[in-house]
């Protein structure tokens, strides 16, 4: 910096100098592109808001509307156009937010009765109307007593309650008119950017629907995940008998040291879900062979083992099948529209031989397993890999295609049980910020990447993207096919998995593209008070991802 003035270059290598603090928003010509298509702005590799003042030589990047944080930066906002629509139409009523559910979030009022769809029409005219009006969408810092003071103001309890484990001397806060909320990251310019949503009645509530693609004038279809909604109804109901419906709560539970006792609780009802899947396979008699699929990081490695075990206890004997064994020969993997190998899809696996060995297994005949060297990519069979079924025997199979009855077409389906894993938490950070069940799952994963692959936390998100396009093509839709539905995610474990993220996402340097990622991340992490590792039972799933597990992987 000279003179009181900063460098920026743009993309295509422009640089100007320009004085110091100078707003973002001023500089939007030199990206020669429409302004209604820039959410927001990338100060080297962080996401910010378009009111960005600019402080240090920098380069920048336009944050499209059609790219993945533009679309995160796009529902944020819309959740804040709804909160304000909710603050204006139900001063007195708690509007709460739920889990994701297709391209949309489930949403309730706090009321005795389902919300009707009057509430949801009113609250839609509402949400039009501050489109309409085009209003700034501002940020800006106020000390932590009038941030209290605001909260109260806008009857947002749990956001109040969580403010007495985070008290900086300043807090940001985001602004719609006369409503306000804590800052959770970007959002867009104004109001009048957020012309494309849908409220839709579910269940007691309502969905908040939002553009999926870069098409940003479409809403998706709606594709109805029942089972899904049922587990997490379940969850919410036992959460709010417990007192645990937040982060805040956890908070508490963990400050006053009576954290154990919740601990407890949670693994135990995760144990107990899962015996009544195993009671469930009894029942249905005719089962031989267990399908267990979910994403990445959902916990089905020691799921299969915990189910194991409780098959045993009901006499079953199991005998477990990878099928990363049946990957084909690496000169026969299909290639993805890049070029590159494509593992993710069905064809990546030797379908043929699968059945073939099933079917010879439920008939009783010696078969011999494959292995797969991933090393050189080739498929070998040796002698001590030999297997039969017997009589008291089922298999257990966990990858990421079990749902997809195409991977077993000659297994007649009453031989068949599937079960669909998904780490769906049901805390709220607070009443309108929601833990994504992906953000839950990534954590994970860049703890067990550094913890067993030496992986450092930027190449575990780097290959997001790609492992998040590959569950959504191969997994997300054949969830309505599972015939049992296992919640993973324990309510504790984010304030368990902080302690290991944290200092490797701050290892992520603002030169790497996966900078502003890591740094939402430890954003979000922050709101966590931490619980010692050390009070994790060893049979955790949490354990599959930390170490120190009583099972081996």
């Amino acid at each position: 910096m000279t003179d009181n003035k900063i460098t920026i270059t743009f993309p295509d290598g422009k640089v100007i100098e320009t004085p110091y603090r100078t707003r973002i928003s001023d500089l939007t010509d030199n990206f020669n592109m429409d302004r209604e298509k820039i959410f927001a702005v990338k100060v080297n590799n962080k996401v910010y808001s378009m009111e960005k003042h600019l402080k240090y030589s920098a380069e920048v990047e336009p944050v499209l509307y059609d790219s993945k944080e533009g679309i995160a930066v796009y529902r944020r906002s819309l959740c804040l156009l709804l909160a304000a629509a909710a603050y204006h139409i139900y001063p007195d009523r708690r509007l709460l937010v739920g889990h994701s559910l297709g391209s949309g979030y489930y949403y309730t009022l706090d009321t005795e009765k389902p919300i009707c769809e009057k509430d949801i029409k009113a609250l839609e005219q509402e949400m039009n109307a501050l489109v309409k009006k085009n209003l700034p969408i501002e940020s800006h810092f106020v000390s932590y007593n009038e941030a209290v003071e605001l909260i109260e103001k806008s009857g947002l309890t749990e956001t109040r309650r969580q403010m007495n484990f985070l008290c900086p001397p300043r807090v940001r806060i985001n602004s719609i008119g006369d409503f306000s909320d804590l800052h959770f990251g970007p959002l867009v310019p104004h109001t009048g950017m957020l012309k494309h949503f849908e409220l839709r009645k579910y269940g007691e509530g309502f969905l908040l629907r939002f553009p999926k693609s870069s098409d940003q004038s479409k809403i998706p279809e709606f594709v109805d995940q029942p089972k899904l909604f049922e587990i997490y109804r379940k969850y919410k109901t036992w959460g709010k008998r417990l007192g645990v419906t937040s982060v805040a709560s956890l908070n508490e539970l963990i400050v006053s040291r009576k954290i154990n006792d919740f601990i407890d609780i949670t693994e135990t009802l995760q144990e107990k879900c899962i015996s009544e899947i195993a009671s469930q396979i009894a029942e249905k008699q005719t089962a031989r062979v267990i399908l267990i699929a979910g994403p990445s990081s959902s916990g089905k490695t020691t799921t299969s083992k915990k189910l194991a075990l409780e098959l045993q206890a009901l006499g079953y004997i199991p005998k477990v099948i990878s099928l990363d064994c049946y990957y084909v020969d690496h000169s026969r993997t299909p290639v993805d529209e890049n070029g590159e190998p494509d593992y993710e899809c069905l064809e990546a696996l030797d379908i043929e031989l699968l059945n073939k060995n099933l079917v010879d297994l439920f008939a009783e005949k010696e078969v011999i397993i494959p292995t797969y060297n991933f090393a050189d990519g080739t498929q070998s069979f040796k002698e001590k890999n030999k297997m039969v079924l017997k009589e008291h025997e089922i298999l257990i199979m966990e990858g990421i295609h079990g749902l997809n009855d195409k991977l077993t077409p000659k297994v007649p389906a009453e031989y068949k049980f599937k079960i669909y894993l998904s780490a769906l938490t049901q805390l709220n950070l607070d009443d309108h910020n929601r833990i994504p069940t992906s953000d839950n799952r990534l954590i994970r994963r860049i703890v067990r990447d550094s913890q067993f692959r030496g992986k450092p936390a930027a190449g575990t998100i780097a290959m997001w993207p790609s492992v998040r396009r590959g569950e959504e093509k191969y997994i997300f839709p054949f969830q309505n096919n599972a015939d049992a539905i296992l919640n993973t995610a324990l309510d504790y474990e984010l304030s368990v998995l902080k302690i290991y993220a944290e200092p490797l996402l701050r290892c992520v340097k603002p030169s790497e593209p996966e900078y502003s990622e890591a740094c939402r991340l430890l954003h979000f992490l922050e709101q966590f008070a931490s619980i010692a590792p050390t009070a994790v039972p060893p049979r955790s799933i949490i354990r599959e991802f930390i170490g120190g597990s009583a099972f081996k992987y």
